[in-house]
């Protein structure tokens, strides 16, 4: 009998360390679980995100081809990824920044449909101006660079919409010099194509508290 009892005592720490190695097993699993189960929802999310994302991208541009149907079917305009384009030789001549009566005229038949478009949605628009990479030929010396050429070009066009309808507050000019071009620098077809202006719907940025007050005050 002491024999038996002495074998059951010998087993019982054995016995013991086996249970306490199953459980930090099965912690080790449940931690391994949720963290599985963290990472799918982590990309479940993402998913959904990214997929929201581009049926918004589609609606917008579905909602400017219909705003400017008239304007893209002349084929002075262009749609692309949500970017509208206009040649810079129709809006300026070479190495100007002011409007040509073509352009002007061009403009004034964007305004009413942009206004419409950006009164039915929480964007603004980016009025942006491009050149080609030859440096600037001013014999006034109006302008500084390519970069200088760009913002005044942007600038033009941005107070045109303003003066012909399009609200203050739903559009702004940004300047990109000869950067982002969509064709070769090295023929004159490329840089015709590179010195452009393009309009893009951009969400808007919420206003903190204090920006808006700021705003009223001013």
């Amino acid at each position: 009998m002491e024999e038996i009892h002495g074998s059951i005592e010998d087993s019982a720490p054995a016995w013991g360390v086996f249970g306490d190695l199953m459980s930090g097993l099965l912690g080790a699993f449940v931690l391994i679980l949720i963290g599985v189960l963290g990472v799918q929802l982590e990309l479940a999310t993402t998913l959904e995100a990214e997929v929201q994302k581009r049926r918004e991208a589609e609606q917008r541009r579905e909602a400017l081809e219909k705003a400017l149907a008239v304007p893209l079917a002349s084929g002075r305009v262009t749609l692309d990824d949500g970017r509208i384009g206009i040649s810079g030789s129709v809006l300026f001549a070479h190495n100007s920044a002011d409007l040509q009566l073509e352009g002007r005229q061009l403009l004034r038949s964007l305004v009413q449909p942009l206004a419409a478009y950006l009164g039915t949605r929480d964007e603004m628009l980016m009025v942006s101006g491009f050149t080609d990479d030859r440096p600037v030929l001013d014999s006034n010396r109006r302008f500084a660079d390519n970069w200088d050429l760009s913002a005044q070009r942007a600038l033009t066009v941005t107070r045109a919409l303003i003066e012909d309808g399009v609200p203050s507050s739903s559009v702004f000019a940004a300047a990109f010099g000869p950067e982002q071009p969509v064709a070769s620098n090295d023929d004159a077809e490329g840089r015709s194509r590179n010195r452009r202006v393009e309009m893009a719907p951009v969400p808007k940025t919420p206003q903190k508290p204090a920006e808006q007050t700021a705003a009223r005050d001013g």
